[in-house]
């Protein structure tokens, strides 16, 4: 008997993922066509904007009735091919009719990253941790022309870090900024689970360096951070138990937009952001970073003008036009396409990280990216005419 009740158990597991995987390949496709921008594609596994093509292939978002986005593939940027060969197919190539038309057929836009490619990344000939002279990036005319266009026809934008921070030059950050009433301080920051740089690999060379540079060669911190950088290469770190009573940055977000978005309250946040200022009069803040300051953390970022609250996710949803900023890395998370094929996957999310790994970013994926742009392509799906 028990032998009997083991194996129906077991069968019972085993045809639980193929039930959800047939329940996924039902379900309708919904065409939606995303003109995907991404400068930064060092493989072809697309890590800068997967997180997007997992929500669109979760919920059967298709280019075509019945073509679904693939990630190596679909996009406008930086194509990387083997032997250090890639192929450039971003905007730059287009002519204004081109881009006419791609706003014409485009339903939205999403830049996921225009940071781009570097020599040292591509050619594997230099360190990776230091800057070198830049291969192929940045937010370009072309690009500013399609945002244009989108916004006039009153299609949804969707843009984040790093769309305007370095290497876009300063006359197109300027003119992004106009277009949309969000200014870029400057800043960029990221959490650090380790200081110490006898330890921690990952702290650019470039960064220790430019600190040590105005601070008489001395670096001292050795536990848990933040370190700031902003365009004139000036660094400022604020480390734990000194500047700050806990490291993490956290988003928060109000109850209004918890509700409407299916946003958790607060959820750490351990990787790149920039601090950008919006226009109070015509964006609203949905969700903000926060840092748990100490009286000597506040002194220090007020010292160099950093605010200590500043947005994670600003819209602007007005009949004009609809646009969203991410003040994060927020498309580029550890997740595994293969993953998106099975229906209610989300209820096993708990399965896909591990939480006593403070530096992991699965749980910012399924609590907050994922909630988020799934209901902002259902809210836009169903607005369409």
């Amino acid at each position: 008997m028990r032998k009997k009740l083991f194996r129906g158990i077991i069968l019972i597991i085993l045809a639980i993922p193929l039930f959800m995987w047939l329940a996924w390949l039902v379900t309708p496709n919904t065409k939606l066509v995303i003109a995907i921008i991404d400068k930064t594609v060092l493989t072809k596994k697309g890590q800068e904007h997967i997180s997007l093509n997992w929500v669109l292939n979760n919920k059967k978002y298709t280019k075509t009735s019945e073509d679904p986005y693939e990630v190596s593939h679909d996009y406008f940027g930086f194509f990387p091919k083997d032997n250090e060969e890639f192929k450039l197919k971003g905007l730059e190539r287009f002519s204004y009719p081109k881009l006419n038309q791609l706003s014409e057929d485009a339903d939205l836009v999403y830049f996921t990253d225009t940071y781009g490619i570097y020599n040292n990344e591509w050619f594997h000939d230099g360190d990776i941790n230091e800057r070198s002279g830049i291969l192929y990036g940045g937010l370009s005319d072309k690009d500013l022309q399609l945002l244009r266009l989108m916004k006039e026809k009153k299609k949804l934008i969707i843009t984040e870090f790093n769309t305007i921070g370095s290497p876009t030059a300063r006359e197109n950050r300027v003119k992004f900024e106009e277009l949309f009433q969000l200014r870029w301080t400057g800043w960029t920051a990221r959490y650090f689970e380790n200081l110490d740089i006898r330890s921690n690999d990952e702290i650019p060379a470039w960064l220790v360096r430019n600190y040590k540079n105005a601070h008489q060669g001395n670096w001292s911190f050795k536990r848990s951070g933040i370190a700031f950088v902003n365009d004139k290469d000036e660094v400022v770190i604020i480390e734990e138990g000194v500047h700050l009573n806990r490291a993490m940055p956290q988003i928060e977000t109000k109850q209004e937009f918890q509700e409407e978005y299916g946003l958790p309250e607060s959820i750490k946040y351990p990787f790149w952001f920039d601090i950008m200022i919006p226009d109070p009069k015509v964006n609203t803040i949905v969700s903000s970073f926060d840092i748990d300051l100490t009286t000597k953390g506040k002194e220090e970022l007020k010292k160099h003008k950093i605010p200590a609250s500043f947005p994670a996710v600003t819209r602007h949803l007005q009949d004009d036009y609809k646009f969203f900023y991410f003040s994060g890395d927020f498309a580029d998370n550890p997740v595994s396409i293969e993953s998106s094929y099975f229906k209610w996957i989300g209820f096993f999310k708990n399965f896909f990280y591990d939480q006593r790994n403070i530096m992991e970013r699965g749980s910012f994926f399924w609590n907050y990216y994922k909630p988020l742009l799934t209901n902002i392509l259902e809210d836009y799906d169903q607005d369409r005419p």
